[in-house]
């Protein structure tokens, strides 16, 4: 059994955002990644996903260490003067990593 090292690049911003988000993350080499809802209170107040346009998503992606870095260069970039956006970045230890 091989494990090896990859980015975890986690993703929590407004629900607006995720069709557009996918295309961009896709286009800087993401190669799959999970969306599930979100809620809870950031800098910008509470977001309790109750109401469409206060609803948030968490997106994560499992990816080397480039790609996760194009991805938050890009989107910072892109997204956080505009709107609300958290990124964080961990490493995980994977099975099959030529998945990612």
């Amino acid at each position: 059994m091989e494990l090896t090292t990859r980015k975890l690049l986690t993703i929590v911003t407004e629900s607006a955002l995720e069709d557009t988000l996918v295309h961009d993350i896709e286009n800087l080499g993401a190669r799959g990644y999970t969306i599930t809802d979100a809620r809870g209170k950031g800098g910008r107040g509470m977001r309790d996903a109750t109401w469409a346009p206060h609803a948030n998503i968490r997106l994560e992606v499992l990816c080397d260490a480039d790609t996760a870095q194009a991805i938050c260069t890009a989107l910072r970039e892109r997204y956080y003067d505009n709107y609300s956006m958290v990124m964080y970045v961990g490493e995980v230890v994977v099975l099959r990593p030529e998945k990612f």
